[in-house]
């Protein structure tokens, strides 16, 4: 499954955005390969009302099956519930990107062992 996280920068070391429709950049990370991708996000300048249904449509396109952010809108919200897209919301902990990830393989690795 592949995991969009909400990024404010590039770099695996870049901070989490609690914004979703506004952040600089989206990290997906694919929990089947271990592979990532950077995608910029086009519609964090996008008129009022209309960028986090546009973000949705975006990480969907990416394959994305989560989504960790700090906040859905109303309407991304409704457009994640549409896609069967999941939300998991951000902790208050200030954790890298790259800390989210290996947060993620060690979620995956406890349910195998199980």
């Amino acid at each position: 499954m592949k995991v969009a996280i909400t990024s404010s920068g590039k770099e695996l070391t870049s901070l989490p955005d609690k914004r979703f429709g506004r952040c600089n950049c989206f990290v997906i990370y694919d929990t089947e390969n271990g592979s990532v991708e950077v995608v910029d996000n086009p519609n964090r300048n996008h008129n009022e009302g209309g960028a986090g249904p546009a973000a949705m449509q975006l990480i969907a396109s990416k394959g994305a099956g989560k989504i960790i952010t700090g906040h859905l809108g109303d309407k991304a919200a409704s457009v994640a519930k549409r896609l069967g897209i999941m939300m998991i919301p951000l902790d208050e902990n200030n954790r890298s990107v790259e800390e989210v990830i290996q947060m993620i393989k060690q979620n995956k690795q406890n349910k195998q062992n199980k």
